[in-house]
């Protein structure tokens, strides 16, 4: 369980500025202290992850929710990406996208992605799938405190 008053740290990796919105409305009614960090292509999150460029001070987040379809290095390079960098591979990532292609599920999963969720169509669910996450890997779940 994470300590009372930590701020748990979300780097989401997402190009749709409204699934986005979604994302930072739901979370604002999380029970716990959330920093939402959004960038919106596959290039960006990396920088974000290496600290580089405009990024040099971003926090090391405790999970990543990575949308597949993504402008400039899509989601399953940057899952590779991060897997192979021994700096990273520990932080988890939710695969959050609109695909629920068995490939693409497979393909995600054996790039060691920690859960593949697909995006739902309305506010309602989309809400309740925020909520799952949030109480699975922050809640339930016991995660490295310096994440190495």
């Amino acid at each position: 369980m994470e300590e009372m008053g930590r701020q748990v740290q979300i780097l989401l990796v997402e190009d749709n500025p409204g699934d986005a919105r979604l994302m930072k409305e739901t979370l604002r009614d999380a029970k716990m202290l959330i920093k939402l960090d959004v960038v919106g292509d596959g290039v960006e999150a990396m920088a974000f992850l290496r600290q580089g460029g405009k990024y040099t001070s971003a926090p090391r987040p405790d999970l990543i929710l990575l949308d597949l379809n993504l402008p400039k290095k899509d989601g399953r390079e940057v899952l590779a990406e991060i897997k192979q960098d021994p700096g990273l591979k520990r932080i988890p990532v939710v695969v959050l996208t609109i695909s629920n292609a068995e490939e693409d599920i497979l393909k995600m999963y054996n790039l060691y992605a920690n859960a593949y969720v697909t995006k739902p169509l309305n506010l309602e669910q989309f809400a309740k799938i925020t909520k799952a996450i949030e109480d699975f890997w922050f809640t339930v779940v016991k995660l490295p405190s310096d994440g190495k």
